[in-house]
């Protein structure tokens, strides 16, 4: 069984980063699940694959591995692109912009 260690992304519908700092050890999935047929829930007897153990730094997930015996992957954080600045509200107005402002 190999995990997976990476540093998740920012929510795309959020502009902070409060939980795209820490890195997260992932079980995958061991089997398929199952779908009920009473209900029709989809469901599984693994909980491993529901465990998310979060680090502060890729090295103490990457040492948490290695001493429980894990085969782990790191997936490498993909980085922002740095041109990009922050703007406010008030810029929607501003009378040096590219195309007018419509509704």
């Amino acid at each position: 069984m190999r995990v997976r260690i990476y540093q998740p992304a920012r929510n795309a519908m959020q502009s902070g980063t409060a939980r795209s700092r820490n890195w997260v050890l992932e079980f995958p999935h061991a089997d398929a699940r199952d779908i009920d047929p009473l209900m029709g829930w989809t469901s599984s007897d693994d909980t491993q694959s529901q465990v998310r153990l979060r680090f502060s730094t890729r090295d103490e997930a990457e040492a948490y591995a290695k001493e429980k015996g894990l085969d782990y992957v790191v997936l490498d954080p993909q980085k922002r692109a740095q041109n990009i600045r922050p703007r406010g509200y008030g810029e929607n107005f501003a009378n040096d912009r590219r195309a007018p402002w419509t509704h």
